[in-house]
């Protein structure tokens, strides 16, 4: 029996491969980079000069921007939350940068932290807000979008040109990679994305994400400080926001009140494909960078078939996004009943309210060791 079992091995391997594939919080973000795999694929086949590291690398350096910002919105939607100013912060960022590069004659090295900052402000002032006063994220971060997008329209109506040399030289930055060639806007997109997984993964900020998305209330039981945590994603969001809104200046070189229209919905898209739930409590930042890239492969293949109206992105980003929204919500129900008849794998997913309990809690420990917000 003992020469046997290597046969079997590999079968047993096989199960837990796809035991491991069938979880809920895994079965999205796999969905996801095999469907990246097969729209690029896809157009490899049928157009030639896709299949190349340019066409790859310039998928990052077109959506760098927007990648940078799906980063912040990932935090923002495993607390359970959502942001709506996204993008009207990275308009904003645009006209800040135009005006102290053009007006105020102040060096890029100035500029930067100084609009980085006013972001990070911006997100932690929506964070206390939605904390403290118990109001929807919704409401907030759209007022937020209104807000900022004012703002700009406030300081000026028209578009404006940036000849600083400063930028111009950021702007024109590149490392070659072989075949292909990375800007700066796509190195500063690589490294986010670095300090996103950092941040996410292996900190103690990134577990109490984790955890108040999946229940805030049993976050605050357990003594988590539920109130730095929510009000530092907001502020990280808005950090993100101002960010992609550098990069996306070095992309146009101008600052323009209309620019970013949509993009916090491109965001949250790409976000929500990436395998992040949108109850929150699960997600992966770099189910995001598949997401991004799915949406950038999409316009990728309208554009080498030439044929097609750029709306049909749009179209099939909508399919894309209730496809993935139908999954997730067909994944937490099975794994809900998996659950209940003991056939559950692993630590449980988020709790679903409609068909599991919360565990009594012990009440002489919670007055023993009082939580804190």
């Amino acid at each position: 029996m003992n020469h046997s079992l290597p046969h079997f091995a590999p079968l047993a391997a096989v199960r837990r491969g796809a035991a491991r594939f069938g979880d809920p919080r895994v079965l999205p973000i796999a969905v996801t980079v095999l469907l990246f795999v097969a729209l690029f694929g896809f157009g490899s086949v049928m157009y030639t000069g896709f299949f190349s590291l340019q066409v790859l690398f310039g998928l990052l350096v077109d959506n760098a921007f927007l990648l940078i910002v799906a980063i912040g919105m990932t935090f923002v939607i495993i607390s359970g939350g959502i942001d709506l100013s996204v993008g009207a912060v990275v308009a904003l960022t645009t006209i800040l940068c135009a005006v102290m590069s053009e007006r105020w004659h102040w060096p890029v090295v100035v500029i930067v932290p100084v609009v980085l900052a006013c972001g990070a402000l911006y997100g932690a002032g929506m964070g206390a807000l939605i904390h403290y006063f118990r109001l929807q994220p919704f409401i907030i971060t759209l007022a937020g979008m209104f807000l900022a997008r004012g703002t700009c329209f406030l300081i000026t109506t028209q578009s404006i040109q940036i000849n600083s040399a400063d930028f111009h030289a950021l702007s024109q930055f590149n490392v070659t990679l072989g075949s292909g060639s990375l800007n700066t806007g796509a190195l500063i997109a690589l490294a986010m994305l670095a300090a996103g997984i950092v941040i996410a993964h292996f900190t103690r900020f990134g577990r109490n994400v984790y955890a108040i998305g999946g229940n805030e209330r049993s976050a605050l039981l357990m003594g988590l400080p539920v109130a730095r945590t929510k009000i530092g994603v907001y502020a990280l969001s808005g950090f993100c926001s101002a960010l992609g809104g550098v990069v996306f200046t070095l992309y146009v070189l101008s600052g323009y009140g209309l620019q970013a229209q949509g993009m916090e919905l491109d965001a949250i898209a790409a976000t929500v494909i990436g395998g992040t739930l949108l109850t929150g409590g699960v997600g992966y930042v770099i189910g995001s960078v598949f997401g991004v890239g799915i949406l950038g492969t999409i316009q990728t293949l309208i554009t080498f078939d030439g044929t097609l109206s750029s709306w049909w992105t749009r179209i099939v980003i909508g399919a894309l996004l209730c496809a993935f929204c139908l999954l997730q919500r067909a994944s937490e129900r099975h794994a809900a009943r998996r659950k209940s008849t003991g056939t559950g794998m692993g630590a449980p997913m988020k709790k679903d309210t409609h068909t599991q309990t919360t565990a009594p809690l012990d009440q002489a420990k919670l007055a023993a060791a009082p939580p804190r917000a």
